[in-house]
């Protein structure tokens, strides 16, 4: 406890007492930054349409109780194949 204590003020005051730093950033550099942004987006993108039927069960069994669930969506699907037999 006491050396995270510690570490923050410390840090804290590393930024706060700090000197102003004579920096450049370049086009290239914000190209990059740019590039993660659109990059973070894009894989954020992919990870919804992945698990977009989990995460719809999931939205739909909180208010509708377990009506929504993947398992009961998976036993209608075969209980309407064997009635279609």
């Amino acid at each position: 406890m006491k050396k995270s204590l510690a570490a923050c003020i410390a840090g804290l005051l590393s930024i706060t007492l700090s000197s102003p730093a004579a920096a450049y950033l370049d086009p290239g550099t914000g190209s990059i930054i740019l590039q993660g942004a659109l990059a973070a987006i894009a894989g954020a993108i992919v990870v919804l349409k992945l698990y977009w039927m989990r995460l719809k069960s999931f939205i739909s069994s909180l208010f509708t109780g377990s009506k929504g669930t993947r398992a009961n969506l998976d036993s209608e699907n075969e209980t309407n194949a064997d009635s279609k037999d």
